[in-house]
């Protein structure tokens, strides 16, 4: 082997970085999210970012393997429907309280809770279920595009 040469073939290196991804991009994501409570809210760009780093681990590992190395993956409708019930949970609890949908609770001018300087209102919420929905949805679609053509259905 001459000096300059690597034996890590860039095979090799995509596989690497692709099981190393996905715990950065939920960093990422979660800065999104938190971002989201002072300005717009950003859920689904969030999940984008994440079902991203999930798709490079399926293309450079492949279906089987991205499993095994996520096992995660597997409860991805559990999330998806999760998500779904947590977004229209949040704009639609206004309802209950005769308000209109996705209206912000509390109010303005009224106390909110707090976790450090993270302000906890519906809005959160609701990035949260979108955030959710969307990995979900995007996962289940990856498990069903990397599937072999020959394998039937479950």
């Amino acid at each position: 082997m001459s000096p300059g040469e690597s034996d890590e073939t860039p095979d090799s290196m995509v596989r690497v970085v692709a099981r190393r991804l996905p715990g950065p991009s939920l960093m990422v994501a979660a800065a999104l999210i938190a971002k989201g409570y002072a300005e717009v809210g950003d859920g689904f760009a969030a999940g984008v970012i994440v079902a991203l780093a999930i798709a490079l681990v399926y293309v450079a590992l492949g279906g089987e393997a991205a499993e095994a190395a996520l096992p995660l993956l597997r409860h991805a409708p559990k999330l998806a429907v999760g998500g779904l019930l947590l977004a229209l949970a949040s704009g639609f609890f206004p309802l209950a309280l005769g308000e209109p949908p996705v209206s912000h609770r509390p109010a303005p001018g009224e106390h909110v809770v707090k976790i450090g300087v993270l302000e906890l209102f519906t809005p959160l919420l609701f990035d949260i279920g979108v955030f959710l929905l969307v990995v979900g949805v995007l996962t289940i679609l990856l498990h069903h595009l990397a599937r072999p053509r020959g394998e039937a259905r479950r």
